[in-house]
């Protein structure tokens, strides 16, 4: 799977956005299963400050000790979900995007062994699920939602898998990251059809 994915991202224009905000690393955290492979995702901690009681990606703030943005990534996936730095193979990054709090998110994508416990910070994180990518594919969103940023429309699907929803910022990471791999075609800038 690392191998596949290397291939795929390394020719990826990852988009940079000149903005001067405090800045966050996520991970998309990809087991290394090739024939069935599954995204990691978190619902977050209804105690928190920000973003409470969503879906998100593994990851945080940077703090001023982190050496890049990616070893932010890297370090917060590890106290979010206790996956070690040294399971994880970063194999590419995606666009940086702003969520509505003013943070620079930048995503990377990793491949880590499907069999690694995964482990809750309960301070953080109330759960952690797998998602097969084969279902994203299949684009079953259980609807769009119309996003603004700088101007622009976008139509981002929601998608739910069992009691979760994965939409927003997340959502727009995820499909970044299926069109990058997958030739998937999720266009952000029409609105589906049917819609």
């Amino acid at each position: 799977m690392r191998d596949f994915l290397n291939q795929k991202l390394s020719g990826h224009r990852a988009r940079e956005l000149p903005l001067d905000y405090p800045e966050a690393g996520i991970l998309l955290p990809v087991t290394d299963n090739r024939r069935s492979p599954e995204l990691v995702f978190t619902l977050r901690s209804a105690n928190l400050s920000t973003h409470r009681g969503q879906v998100a990606f593994p990851g945080g703030k940077r703090d001023a000790s982190d050496e890049s943005i990616a070893h932010t990534a890297v370090r917060e996936t590890h106290e979010e979900i206790g996956l070690p730095p040294e399971q994880v193979s970063l194999v590419g990054r995606l666009g940086q995007v702003v969520s509505r709090y003013g943070i620079l998110v930048t995503p990377y994508v990793g491949v880590f062994p499907e069999d690694h416990p995964l482990e809750a910070n309960p301070h953080e994180i109330e759960s952690i699920f797998r998602v097969p990518l084969e279902f994203f594919l299949e684009d079953r969103r259980e609807r769009t939602d119309e996003l603004s940023f700088l101007d622009n429309t976008f139509y981002v699907p929601c998608y739910r898998w069992e009691r979760y929803q994965i939409w927003g910022l997340s959502a727009v990471v995820l499909v970044e990251f299926l069109n990058a791999v997958y030739d998937a075609g999720i266009d952000l800038r029409m609105p589906p059809k049917g819609d």
